[in-house]
């Protein structure tokens, strides 16, 4: 007595991981993780010397002090006072902003006039083929037309 089961873990297992958005997700992943690096070395490499030239060349070391006297040790970790670092703000808004320029002008704007152009394509392609579907349909009438023309100019002639 055999029962029909369903698909095994494994089997399931396997469709979830060829599903298109498993691997476009773990695509976007690793390609993140790499795009990080190339953003850090803008911000790194250009923005923080074009601020430097205002200022310090590290955005992590502008700061405000709410309650004096404000001692922060090297490590980071603050030894009196309440510190503001909003350098360190500006520089993690900075890097945002880089990255979502980069990844738009780069990334989603050519994709998305890549798209819009496939999509004008197939748009074409199927307004001529109603266009040529329409004209067989009007050939098509004019026949008939013709046919029954003829039928009626036959019965005249008897």
């Amino acid at each position: 007595m055999s029962e029909k089961r369903g698909p095994g873990v494994w089997q399931g297992f396997k469709t979830f991981l060829m599903r298109g958005n498993v691997v476009d997700l773990a695509v976007a992943v690793v390609i993140g993780a790499a795009f990080t690096n190339i953003v850090n070395s803008v911000v790194k490499g250009i923005i923080n010397p074009l601020v430097g030239a205002i200022g310090t060349k590290n955005l992590d070391g502008y700061s405000s002090c709410l309650k004096d006297p404000c001692r922060v040790a090297p490590d980071g970790t603050v030894t009196s006072g309440v510190p503001i670092l909003w350098g360190s703000v500006l520089g993690a808004t900075l890097s945002f902003v880089i990255t979502a320029a980069v990844v738009y002008f780069l990334m989603v704007l050519p994709m998305s006039k890549y798209l819009a152009r496939q999509e004008a394509r197939r748009k074409a392609k199927e307004g001529t083929r109603e266009t040529v579907e329409v004209t067989e349909l009007e050939v098509l009438k004019e026949i008939r037309d013709a046919l029954v023309a003829q039928r009626g100019s036959g019965h005249d002639r008897q």
